[in-house]
């Protein structure tokens, strides 16, 4: 009986991307990251805070597994849509 994923199969990637909070003109920039790269998270765990404006945008992660890559550093702005984060879904 064969249990887990087959040996070829790899793990699914799931992107995180800023998205669109309809504040046209209002830079959005990346304020401080909750969870650092490899360490595991749960679906809806907080990952990463936004600002845009005076406003504060909680980010939460799409899958329960781990962060692999953050793509952006902090106090960098960042346009909707763009993927600042990539997390590897646990099996």
């Amino acid at each position: 009986m064969q249990t887990g994923m087959p040996k070829d199969a790899h793990p699914r990637r799931e992107p995180l991307a800023v998205p669109d909070c309809g504040m046209m003109g209002v830079p959005v920039r990346v304020s401080l990251w909750l969870v650092a790269e490899g360490a595991d998270v749960l679906e809806g765990d907080r990952v990463v805070e936004l600002l845009a404006g005076g406003a504060t945008i909680d980010l939460e992660s799409p899958v329960s597994g781990r962060l692999v890559t953050q793509f952006v550093d902090e106090d960098e702005v960042v346009t909707p849509g763009t993927v600042i984060a990539e997390f590897e879904a646990a099996p």
